[in-house]
């Protein structure tokens, strides 16, 4: 096989795999719920506001696209941060308790 050969089969395998890349966006995209998955607020796909603003999360894996409104994104976000700050000061406490 000469060396243009294997440019033109690359560039085929490339385009394919960008093919197959968008083919299963396309897919999960299909997933996307209609409301928000924590409160049930109304999502709609052709408001662009509402499509720049609200959160959506793939779980490849699983196949599973999730859909959250800011403020529920907002109180999650907040949630963990209260949560591993918490977690931290028990493991600093800890350190402190078996230095003594």
């Amino acid at each position: 096989m000469n060396r243009k050969q294997k440019r033109a089969l690359n560039a085929q395998n490339k385009k394919n795999n960008a093919n197959e890349i968008v083919s299963e966006k396309l897919t999960l995209f299909n997933k996307l719920g209609d409301e928000c998955l924590t409160c049930g607020e109304a999502f709609d796909k052709q408001n662009k506001e509402m499509v720049n603003e609200w959160y959506v999360i793939v779980r490849q894996e699983e196949e599973k696209v999730n859909l959250y409104c800011p403020p529920c994104w907002d109180r999650a976000q907040n949630i963990v941060e209260n949560f591993m700050s918490h977690i931290e000061s028990e493991v600093e406490d800890d350190t402190e308790s078996t230095d003594v």
